[in-house]
């Protein structure tokens, strides 16, 4: 064999072995980025369809939603307003970000073309559309795009502020979303009107309208202050969207603290109104009970006061003892009865008795 022959037939095996990797590179590339596939083109109501993607952030929650007036290209204008919100559904993507999910078929508000939209819920927003055709429901052309001009988002967003006391206590938590936007469009832009949605978790956002005035030229740009303010009370994680056209620019995460305010408030007052409330008690049966015989009356139960009490000095009893009482000359106790009542009817002398001295016997 010569050596050309040798060359062809190797390049040949070459190509047979390396052709199934370049097709196997060639789908990964093409699949890069978030992707929808339909088991079914079109169906009817009342049908179902298995949605399966890949090219997904993995175990990311999405939601699958069949939507009217829309074409890849432009998305979904009318935003979930113009979706069948009520049979749609939500998956969850794989460690590989896949998934697959079987859609109940249900005809949108509006008329179509119609899509099947796939958008993550929390995270990154991301978003992939594929066409799909509801059986028997009605089509209209898309209205025309007359904006010339169209902004985007240059630099991140952010929230301008902080809560003071009165949201700690449990006042209306408020910032400022703060971004720079640029018009990309070939006209001005004049008082766009933009939709601020704020979000609490998985729920869907709660979308406000917040004009700006002002002209944006073409490849003109402008810093935006939008306010944003949530509910009394509330807490948790948010999040903050910003849309304009029908399609979201930006998105901005907003941690917002308790109102410990209010908790120490309802402390208080499970401790307050109780005892006032013994206190009133109390004193009704004070007022209503009857009184002792005594006429003595206790007016409440009272606290032991602390009192200061200095010793006392009693006085010597030896230093101010009464003097004893001196017998008295005509009372004898052991004396002869009738002696005493001798002495006691004798007339009574006040003047002072001196001692006798005893006299001698035969003596005057």
């Amino acid at each position: 064999m010569s050596r050309t022959v040798r060359i062809a037939a190797l390049a040949a095996v070459l190509a047979l072995l390396l052709g199934p990797v370049a097709g196997t590179a060639g789908t990964a590339a093409a699949a890069d980025g978030p992707s929808v596939r339909l088991s079914k083109s079109q169906a009817g109501t009342g049908s179902s369809i298995t949605v399966s993607g890949s090219g997904w952030r993995q175990r990311t929650l999405l939601m699958l939603l069949i939507c009217g007036q829309s074409v890849p290209s432009r998305g979904v204008p009318g935003g979930t307003n113009s979706c069948a919100n009520a049979d749609g559904r939500a998956v969850t993507t794989d460690s590989e970000g896949r998934f697959s999910r079987n859609l109940p078929v249900s005809e949108p508000p509006v008329p179509c073309p119609c899509v099947v939209h796939v958008a993550t819920v929390t995270g990154a927003k991301a978003e992939a559309d594929a066409i799909f055709q509801v059986a028997g429901h009605a089509v209209e052309p898309l209205p025309a795009d007359t904006s010339g001009g169209r902004l985007s988002v240059l630099t991140d967003t952010g929230l301008d502020g902080s809560g003071g006391l009165l949201t700690w206590f449990g006042a209306p938590p408020a910032r400022t979303l703060v971004f720079t936007v640029g018009n990309v469009g070939t006209s001005d832009v004049k008082n766009p009107v933009f939709q601020v949605g704020t979000a609490h978790g998985v729920f869907a956002p709660q979308w406000e309208e917040q004009p700006w005035r002002g002209t944006i030229p073409p490849g003109g740009k402008a810093r935006i202050e939008l306010p944003v303010e949530l509910s009394g009370g509330a807490h948790g994680d948010y999040t903050v969207s910003l849309k304009y056209g029908g399609k979201v620019l930006a998105e901005q995460p907003w941690d917002v603290g308790r109102p410990w305010g209010v908790t120490l408030f309802w402390i208080l007052v499970c401790l307050v109104v109780p005892a006032a409330m013994f206190r009133v008690g109390m004193a009704v049966v004070d007022r209503v009970r009857p009184r002792p015989a005594g006429g003595i009356r206790h007016r409440g139960l009272r606290l032991p006061e602390l009192a200061l009490r200095l010793p006392v000095f009693k006085p010597s009893t030896a230093a101010h003892a009464a003097p004893p009482a001196s017998t008295l000359p005509w009372f004898t106790p052991d004396a002869d009865p009738g002696a005493a009542g001798d002495r006691l009817s004798a007339p009574h002398d006040d003047s002072p008795t001196s001692p006798t001295t005893p006299t001698r016997e035969g003596s005057k």
